[in-house]
């Protein structure tokens, strides 16, 4: 008797990067989750099925501190995906793992001006040849390259969300009240802002949000935010555009 082996098929792994929102709490962690609740009381559903990264680089803390921060952030629906920056003495087989290596979600060429805190760089590797005179020749300059955009030709409904961090967003169209667009560059809507608008979230502190009506829930620009709330009244229902100066979001009517 013969016994036939059949192969079996090889279980497919493949490597994915995904977008999260990160978290950077500061001490004492009570304060802070003060001003947490505060922020989700005022954008209903901010972190409804987003996945977070904690940050806690830098922070003297110990595990008993840092177990009972992620056990405040379940009791809130914050689900923790992963810890950045922490010790490994600091985590345990009850914890999220450690995160390693965090940065945009992708490449984008910025001025050489910009904060290179915030930039990720890469390594370039170069052949080796051997030297050969040859006429000085003007250098040609560096190809442009197009910023990457991303167009909806439709409304953005209530629950949905355009994530687009490699560059711009236009929305043709109205974003409704619980929808979200987070974009790494500006944000450009042709109609009302309802819900919420996230611009310049790979560290793009000079994008900006045009929109044709401002009703937002929310808007922020490389991690600086605004709640309806906070919004001066006299800009509600009129063309707005929005940046940053510093650490503070300013806004001016269009025309």
């Amino acid at each position: 008797m013969t016994d036939v082996l059949t192969q079996p098929r090889p279980i497919r792994l493949k490597g994915r990067s995904f977008l999260a929102l990160a978290l950077t709490p500061e001490l004492p962690f009570e304060d802070w989750l003060v001003r947490l609740d505060d922020l989700a009381a005022r954008s209903a559903g901010f972190f409804l099925r987003r996945p977070v990264v904690l940050d806690v680089d830098g922070l003297d803390i110990e595990k008993a501190e840092l177990r009972e921060l992620v056990g405040q952030l379940s009791a809130r629906n914050v689900r923790v995906m992963g810890i950045e920056g922490a010790r490994s003495s600091l985590l345990g087989a009850d914890m999220p793992p450690a995160m390693t290596d965090g940065r945009p979600a992708a490449d984008i060429e910025e001025p050489a001006a910009e904060e290179p805190a915030k930039k990720a760089g890469k390594a370039a590797k170069a052949e080796k040849a051997e030297p050969v005179e040859t006429a000085a020749a003007p250098a040609s300059p560096p190809p442009v390259q197009a910023v990457p955009s991303m167009v909806v030709a439709r409304p953005v409904r209530s629950g949905q969300s355009i994530f687009f961090p490699e560059g711009d967003v236009t929305i043709v169209g109205s974003v409704a009240s619980g929808a979200e667009i987070v974009a790494g560059g500006s944000i450009h809507v042709y109609g009302p802002l309802r819900g919420r608008a996230m611009a310049g979230t790979t560290g793009n502190a000079s994008a900006r949000i045009f929109c044709r009506k401002l009703e937002a829930e929310l808007i922020a620009i490389d991690g600086y935010y605004k709640t309806a709330e906070d919004m001066e009244p006299e800009l509600r229902g009129k063309p707005v555009q929005i940046w940053l100066e510093g650490e503070a979001i300013k806004a001016a009517t269009l025309g």
